[in-house]
């Protein structure tokens, strides 16, 4: 009985001391929302900003900026919405939201995610277009990846398929936009789906 009380009791450290390095309070429903925002702005771009069969998207014309600031206006919802709703969370299981955990996991998310934005439009600036969509998904997935280790749950393997939609996608050039849909759109809706179920099961 005393080693089966032992046994429960160094499972629940070993937990404790999980829980204090990872951050857990990364919200489902973010995830979601993230999707969404990305389908609408990548339909908007298709329809409004989207250059005819033949044509190019250069680096200076209006469009590309208008295409630039749907992207930003993408990003900024997802991170307010993720803020608000992780926020919302943490309050409600009484956890830290900015500790040393948080700083750690910003840290290695951003380094990957902004070295890959820098080569984006380094790629851009010299005319090469053609993998943007691609490196997109690979960076982020990259991202996710080394930023996992610091996060409960499976965002891990959602990188993972990010970086292998990201090298399919290079694979088939001409079908940029759409991977791009089914990584930041359908991924992430699949992905925060899955974590709001786990969420309601705790």
């Amino acid at each position: 009985m005393k080693q089966k009380d032992y046994l429960k009791d160094i499972s629940e450290i070993k937990n404790l001391m999980n829980r204090s390095s990872r951050f857990i309070s990364l919200s489902g429903l973010s995830g979601i929302f993230a999707g969404i925002y990305a389908i609408a702005g990548a339909m908007i771009a298709y329809l409004f900003l989207f250059p005819e069969p033949g044509e190019y998207l250069t680096l200076h014309s209006q469009n590309f900026k208008l295409l630039l600031l749907v992207l930003a206006l993408v990003a900024v919802l997802s991170v307010v919405t993720a803020y608000l709703l992780t926020t919302r969370k943490a309050t409600k299981n009484n956890e830290k939201i900015w500790d040393a955990t948080t700083k750690r996991l910003l840290l290695n998310f951003l380094i990957p995610l902004i070295t890959g934005g820098i080569y984006i439009l380094i790629k851009l600036g010299n005319q090469h277009y053609g993998l943007t969509g691609a490196l997109m998904l690979i960076f982020y997935g990259l991202a996710l990846v080394n930023a996992s280790k610091y996060t409960l749950g499976n965002v891990k393997y959602l990188g993972y398929a990010e970086i292998i939609l990201g090298l399919i996608c290079a694979a088939l050039p001409g079908y940029g936009l759409w991977f791009w849909i089914f990584g930041f759109g359908v991924l992430h809706i699949i992905y925060g789906s899955l974590m709001f179920v786990q969420e309601k099961k705790h």
